[in-house]
């Protein structure tokens, strides 16, 4: 048996099914004020923008999970799937958008593939229209795989979980600045309003202004503390859209439009990227993390997520670069064979694998090529 586990570090939380699509957008039909036009799945790299999803001028069928039941929404109230002021959007671990209208608390989920939508009624938070302060227009998923959505004033921070196939609401309470933040403050409007947020595999979450100043979050002291401001972007540039994309660079975008941005966090250097959107972003997602190994190899190759397991899957991710079949193995702890599985034809494929009734532990999940070289090796817990 081998245990050696994979050196890589930049995780996938979760896969959509769009091939070279790897960031989702949160588009509007004007620079001047928020106005919701539709959710489109990107291509970072070309700038394509293929797949809509769901625009303003649906009218989506909605299951409330407090009613537990279908329902359908006023499209006239803020409060509904498709708002005209929505500001805030996150990637999950199965693809789906989570999202929220402005001047409303209800959490969305929007299935990417068959576009159902789920309601997640919300009574922790509550965004007024005359406090900017305590609308959310910040998410991201964590390396945990948990949703992250924060308030423009840090006042609170919300995590969103999937637990036994249930989505749940918990406030982690305010995010306060750091002591050294001087005259650059995330609580302050003209500082630290607005833009958007990512996070890191060592769960820590980068905070990005509108006007480009950004504020790195350690969870554990939920504290913010300023690192700078984005360098090489145009006056108007508007950061209101941040997600890291497949290669694990940082993708910006703008609410006035315009080609989108990659940055350097090292040196907070923003670079234009070719491609050919020229719409006004108001947020965008994805279900990357940035990896903190610079030197690791491509998500493009291979991954086995989730790590954290409470659905009774995993799903296997081998890259272009494998060829032939491939045995799964699922070790216990003690070494013990306790699942086997062959994927066929595993060039540049994605696996699910049930787990059946393996009981709460750790093991480790080994991918081997037909010669029984290990692909990649990782543990997980079962929940």
């Amino acid at each position: 048996m081998k245990k050696s586990l994979s050196t890589l570090i930049l995780l996938f939380i979760g896969a959509n099914s769009f091939a070279q699509q790897d960031i989702f957008a949160l588009t509007g039909k004007e620079t001047a004020n928020i106005i919701f036009q539709d959710f489109r799945a990107l291509d970072s790299k070309k700038g394509i923008t293929e797949k809509i999803l769901l625009s303003e001028k649906d009218q989506p069928k909605t299951f409330s999970t407090k009613l537990d039941k279908e329902i359908f929404e006023d499209k006239k109230s803020f409060a509904n799937a498709v708002a005209s002021q929505i500001a805030g959007l996150a990637v999950d671990g199965r693809g789906n958008l989570v999202y929220m209208p402005m001047f409303s608390s209800n959490i969305y989920i929007l299935d990417s593939k068959t576009k159902d939508i789920i309601l997640l009624e919300n009574n922790l938070s509550n965004p007024t229209a005359c406090d900017t302060g305590s609308q959310f227009s910040r998410m991201t998923i964590g390396n945990d795989g948990n949703i992250y959505a924060l308030s423009n004033s840090g006042s609170q921070l919300l995590k969103i979980s999937r637990i036994n196939g249930k989505y749940a609401v918990s406030d982690l309470g305010i995010v306060k600045d750091d002591s050294g933040n001087g005259d650059n403050q995330l609580s302050k409007m003209q500082t630290g309003f607005g833009g958007d947020m990512i996070a890191d595999d060592n769960n820590n979450l980068y905070v990005f202004s509108s006007t480009g100043n950004v504020f790195k979050v350690a969870l554990k002291e939920m504290k913010a503390k300023f690192i700078g401001k984005v360098k090489g972007l145009q006056d108007n540039f508007s950061i209101n859209g941040v997600a890291v994309n497949a290669e694990g660079k940082i993708v910006l975008g703008s609410a006035k439009g315009g080609v989108l941005h990659s940055l350097n966090l090292e040196t907070l250097q923003a670079e234009p990227m070719n491609g050919n959107i020229n719409l006004p972003i108001y947020d965008l997602g994805s279900s990357y993390v940035l990896r903190s190994n610079k030197n690791i190899a491509s998500i493009d190759k291979n991954e086995i997520y989730p790590t954290k397991v409470s659905d009774g899957f995993v799903n296997i991710r081998l890259g272009s670069s494998q060829k032939g079949n491939a045995q799964v193995k699922i070790y216990s702890l003690a070494g013990a064979l306790v699942k086997e599985n062959k994927i066929t034809n595993i060039n540049n494929s994605e696996t699910k694998i049930e787990l059946g009734k393996l009981v709460s532990g750790v093991y480790l999940v080994n991918v081997e090529s037909e010669n029984g070289k290990t692909i990649i090796s990782k543990k997980i817990i079962v929940k």
